[in-house]
């Protein structure tokens, strides 16, 4: 693939992730056997990535919630430890 094109099959895969979790957090808000709250969360640190209201949805939670962007840095750390697994998907330094 080209350069130009991996990057925006890259993008479009993380903007269909995250808005995967975030409707998939939206249907356990009304499901008992799926956390909706965490699929929601999941999804929205995907998003910002891309989207800056994401990213401020997200720093306002930090501020918030404390302990949440502990929890939060945690996961960004072994999700980035657990991609580093497969070689042929190439971290580009994602914006935090």
């Amino acid at each position: 693939m080209k350069p130009s094109v991996a990057k925006t099959f890259k993008r479009w895969l993380i903007i269909l992730v995250g808005w995967g979790f975030v409707a998939l957090g939206l249907v356990g808000l009304f499901l008992p056997f799926l956390q909706g709250i965490l699929f929601l969360l999941i999804g929205i640190s995907i998003l910002s990535t891309e989207y800056a209201w994401a990213r401020l949805l997200l720093q306002k939670l930090r501020e918030r919630f404390p302990s949440f962007s502990t929890r939060i840095d945690t996961a960004k750390t072994r999700a980035r430890e657990w991609i580093k697994r497969f070689p042929f998907i190439k971290s580009d330094g994602a914006r935090d």
